[in-house]
């Protein structure tokens, strides 16, 4: 397998797709909204996907809750943003705990039910004044502590789910005034370690996500996802973290160049995988004929964290943790 997760262009797998990932089997898929129509059509395309991806590929979604969802009403749950649930652990701790494990759960259970393996939640960014608002209402508290907490039950209730949680934007995309979908954002704050404990007290975590961010104090030239020195040092060392890399969106503005050669540069620096999600052919293609095949150090940690979402799975009734997360939410 090469070490990508890619997007798809549409709701169907087309034939140059389905060649191509037999020619060149990537890691996984991830899929948007513009790949998701309804249940049976859903159904359709992971069973196309399933019987042309190798055994153990990863099925990605990002479904956060609140404005981050693909997966949505009236064919799925919605959930609420994070910072709903911030808001209630902040008037009642043991109330917030629980219906952060109850979305984590809820939102486990969807994804599991659509044919997902994995999905690039929770948040773990700081919540902070005057930021631009691409994080907003995602993150779940300006408090590490309280994030950490919450991140935890949430993740949790993923895990509970079978599914595999994703915690991001290591190492904290909180403190960014502009919008790295659009552009590249520099943090020049001299004191990162509020931003960074969250991401540190979650180490244990099966998958973290980088930030496309230059932070001057770790590394003055290289973003978090491009930087040996950040992901070695800091993610890797200070943090502790052991499980699955993955950078964000290759395709995003922060970074320039072309996909294939910015993935090889993140693999180089450390990522386990490169996520590109723009779903466009030409590069997609030459992204997975250029990008090494996983590591063995890559595979033993995705082996690792498809094991964990297998032993962390519980029996539930999605319809009762619903009504109970309504009423603590009411």
């Amino acid at each position: 397998m090469k070490a990508a997760i890619v997007g798809l262009a549409g709701p169907s797998l087309l034939a140059e797709e389905a060649r191509l990932f037999q020619a060149c089997p990537p890691a996984g898929v991830i899929l948007f909204a513009r790949n998701i129509v309804d249940p049976p059509q859903l159904q359709r395309l992971m069973a196309a996907l399933r019987a042309v991806l190798p055994i153990g590929a990863v099925t990605l979604v990002d479904q956060e809750g609140g404005r981050v969802a693909r997966l949505r009403p009236p064919h799925w749950r919605a959930h609420p943003p994070a910072r709903t649930l911030g808001r209630l652990f902040a008037a009642n701790r043991r109330a917030g705990l629980r219906a952060a494990w109850l979305t984590g759960a809820l939102i486990g259970a969807d994804c599991a039910s659509a044919g997902f393996t994995a999905t690039a939640a929770p948040v773990l960014d700081l919540s902070v004044p005057g930021a631009h608002d691409v994080i907003g209402d995602r993150a779940l508290a300006e408090d590490p502590r309280a994030i950490a907490r919450l991140a935890r039950a949430l993740a949790a209730g993923i895990g509970a789910a079978g599914v595999q949680p994703i915690g991001k934007h290591v190492p904290g995309h909180g403190r960014a005034r502009v919008d790295s979908h659009l552009t590249l954002p520099r943090v020049e704050a001299n004191d990162l370690s509020a931003d960074m404990l969250p991401f540190a007290l979650l180490a244990d975590l099966p998958w973290m996500m980088t930030a496309h961010i230059v932070f001057p104090g770790l590394d003055p030239i290289y973003p978090a996802t491009l930087s040996p020195g950040i992901i070695n040092g800091i993610i890797r060392g200070q943090m502790g973290f052991k499980g699955v890399l993955v950078t964000d969106d290759l395709a995003m503005k922060a970074l320039s160049g072309e996909p294939a050669a910015l993935a090889r540069q993140a693999l180089a620096a450390g990522c386990d995988l490169a996520l590109y999600c723009s779903g466009e052919y030409a590069p997609t293609e030459a992204l997975l004929q250029q990008a090494p095949d996983l590591s063995l150090a890559a595979r033993t940690r995705l082996d690792g964290a498809r094991a964990g979402a297998a032993r962390r799975r519980l029996a539930f009734n999605p319809a009762r943790l619903a009504a109970e997360r309504d009423r603590l939410l009411a």
